[in-house]
């Protein structure tokens, strides 16, 4: 099956054509864990988790890597500012590992208890492979693709002729700004493979640095991804995702100094998610729209109608968070749900085609699935209902199967159709509302009696 996936890299959508067989090899960037996730850090993570779905339901043997950051990751791109992890292991009276044991489990039970997402196949933490790290950069040093200065070790964008050309950088037009004018780099664009600590400062996470032992220092936030990538994953990748403000800096630096060790095009294809805003406003702490799952779900929505609304528009483009659009995908998943327990006579286990993934092999078009997905639910022939049940837990991650009525409760429902047959309205709703003190709600449709489990039960 032919899959075709919109390529940062050539602003083009390029089909897949995996480096080995039907074998791929997959990045993503993951969170630096200093802090409780937000929506807007899951956002990416659930399209690439359709992604994953869909290669493996195309045939494809996918091999995943997600790193997780936990040192070195500063408050600026520019190389300025404090390390994150640092700190809020300040903020919170905390060593920045304690910060990261903590925050890990946090976002693991989110990922993958309560969004349900695909766990990676590798999820190894920066901090595993500094032995790794130091060792490219001393290969950049004995390629002189790096150089030393008062706070770091630094790559020399100018050794390179494409440098840039993820973002198609204006390299000629870039000037240097304000905060970096002193800093004693060479160029605008370098950075730091390597920053050293300050020696007035106490860090919880150094080690000795590359060409320079006797300074302590820390890895830079765009090093982990290189040296991870190719320790569990080899020289070159099929696919490498992540988010559009990566774009500029982070990812435009891995291919620098991926490239610049191996002399091989670093990705086939980059992919791209785009942000998501709330209530048209990018999300700030000044503005008190940083919302949590856990607030979701406790203003009583499911997490599965969080993920919806995500599907529900395009990866590629900017996405809208409010509690009225979030109640418009809560209000879809309860009808999806509806049918999904659907119990009429005749609807049977075929398995006819349901064009699913077919959508989502065309440059992963969540939202043409979704529609997809109402069409073929509201149509008058169901016999595949049990199989596009499957699809749609296989391919998106919702869950519409839920636990069967009991043996009496099906009696109830049949004795209540067959009140409805012959009339008796009387009989008809006292077995309604029967069936309601335990939690069953029934609907009459043109096709015949649906149940769901009412919201209380």
């Amino acid at each position: 099956m032919t899959i075709k996936l919109h390529n940062t890299l050539t602003r083009s959508d390029d089909e897949l054509r995996p480096l080995d067989g039907n074998k791929i090899n997959l990045y993503t960037c993951g969170l630096t864990v200093y802090s409780q996730p937000h929506i807007g850090n899951w956002v990416s993570y659930i399209y690439w988790d359709v992604l994953v779905r869909v290669l493996r339901a195309s045939g494809y043997e996918v091999n995943r890597v997600q790193n997780i950051t936990d040192v070195g990751h500063l408050t600026s791109d520019e190389d300025a500012g404090e390390d994150k992890m640092q700190e809020r292991a300040l903020q919170e009276g905390m060593t920045a590992w304690q910060v990261a044991d903590k925050y890990i489990a946090i976002a693991d039970d989110e990922a993958y208890n309560q969004l349900d997402l695909v766990r990676p196949d590798h999820m190894p933490r920066a901090t595993d492979y500094i032995e790794q790290q130091k060792s490219f950069v001393n290969q950049l040093n004995d390629k002189q693709y790096v150089y030393v200065i008062d706070d770091g070790i630094y790559f020399d964008t100018s050794k390179l002729n494409d440098y840039g050309k993820l973002a198609r950088l204006d390299i000629d037009g870039l000037q240097f700004g304000i905060r970096v004018t002193d800093t004693g780099k060479k160029n605008p664009t370098d950075f730091a493979v390597w920053k050293f600590s300050n020696p007035n400062e106490k860090r919880d996470m150094e080690w000795e640095s590359p060409i320079t032992p006797e300074k302590k220092g820390f890895p830079g936030w765009h090093l982990e991804c290189s040296v991870l990538a190719r320790e569990l994953l080899g020289d070159q990748i099929d696919i490498h995702t992540g988010g559009i403000d990566h774009i500029p800096v982070h990812h435009t630096n891995e291919i620098a100094q991926t490239e610049a060790i191996t002399g091989k095009p670093f990705s086939n294809i980059w992919m791209h998610a785009n942000h998501i805003k709330v209530d048209g406003t990018k999300m700030s702490k000044s503005l008190g729209n940083i919302y949590t799952l856990q607030d979701i779900q406790d203003k009583g929505y499911d997490l599965q109608a969080f993920k919806l609304l995500v599907l529900s528009k395009h990866y590629g483009t900017e996405g809208n968070f409010t509690w009225d659009i979030l109640e418009a995908a809560q209000n879809r998943l309860n009808n999806w749900r509806a049918i999904g327990d659907l119990r009429w006579q005749g609807a049977g286990d075929g398995n006819q085609p349901t064009g699913l993934l077919e959508c989502l092999q065309s440059n992963l078009d969540t939202p043409d699935a979704v529609a997809q997905i109402d069409k073929l639910l509201d149509a008058d022939n169901l016999s595949g209902l049990h199989h596009l049940l499957d699809e749609i837990r296989d391919l998106l991650g919702i869950t519409l199967h839920r636990d069967d009525i009991s043996d009496a409760q099906k009696t109830l429902i049949h004795e209540r159709e067959t009140a409805r047959d012959s009339k008796d309205w009387t009989k008809s709703d006292e077995l309604r509302d029967q069936l309601a003190q335990q939690g069953i709600v029934v609907r009459d449709t043109n096709h015949g009696t649906i149940w769901e489990r009412s919201q209380a039960s």
